[in-house]
């Protein structure tokens, strides 16, 4: 579902992230794990073609970003660590305006806006401008419109940050049946428990290099993910 091959990317002299090679399966849930500034977020704006590689190459359902990108998008949602959304739009307006840049038709926008934002107790206050929000309820209007379109791959930074436990269980069982369904999550998290529970997969990285991937058994044996990532961030690269 999404191939990254051989991806650098390189900021003046800083090279934030090295040669990066990862390859998430459909129905697979795949955390990303890493210090700040190990290039997570570098990493996932470039799988959302948000960002150029100077170097490798991105893949989305067989497709490369660099020749496809609009193909590729429109598999995809991308949900960022800090929702960047339109202030002076309503919730309601937000959604239906990402609907219409996906095509969900207005049976569909509608059956699935209600769902999600019943899901997310965010539905009473959708017509309330979103700059009026808490930033936990943006980060719910986020998730909500990354689900409209059905995408087979959903991509998001650090998503469980201001949700609240309900919100957060809700998100971790949404991710699931998505991938139960034959899409893929590629996902960041500093919570390392979460990742330990809800992932299938996990890839460690350390200053902008891979130093472990693999399923959750063979990245952490009979150790804490916790134990695992401390014990590798104390290791030179």
């Amino acid at each position: 579902m999404l191939e990254i091959r051989n991806y650098s990317k390189i900021y003046g002299d800083k090279k934030a992230v090295d040669n990066l090679s990862l390859n998430i399966q459909p129905g697979e849930i795949y955390g990303f794990i890493g210090h700040n500034g190990a290039g997570k977020t570098t990493t996932l704006k470039a799988c959302a073609g948000v960002l150029m590689p100077t170097s490798g190459e991105i893949f989305v359902d067989g497709m490369s970003m660099l020749s496809s990108p609009i193909e590729c998008k429109k598999k995809i949602a991308y949900i960022p660590d800090n929702p960047d959304l339109y202030d002076y739009m309503s919730g309601i307006k937000y959604l239906n305006f990402t609907a219409d840049i996906f095509g969900v038709s207005a049976g569909e926008r509608k059956e699935r806006i209600k769902k999600y934002s019943d899901m997310f107790e965010l539905t009473a206050d959708l017509a309330q401008p979103i700059s009026s929000y808490s930033h936990g309820m943006k980060q719910k209007l986020a998730v909500i419109s990354a689900w409209l379109h059905e995408p087979k791959l959903i991509i998001m930074d650090e998503p469980f940050v201001g949700l609240d436990p309900k919100a957060a269980h809700t998100l971790k069982t949404m991710m699931r049946e998505l991938c139960d369904r034959g899409g893929a999550i590629f996902f960041s998290t500093h919570v390392l428990e979460v990742a330990e529970k809800l992932c299938d997969k996990i890839a460690i990285i350390k200053s902008g290099a891979l130093i472990k991937s693999g399923t959750m058994e063979e990245v952490k044996g009979d150790e804490t993910l916790e134990d695992v990532f401390l014990e590798l961030e104390d290791r030179d690269v």
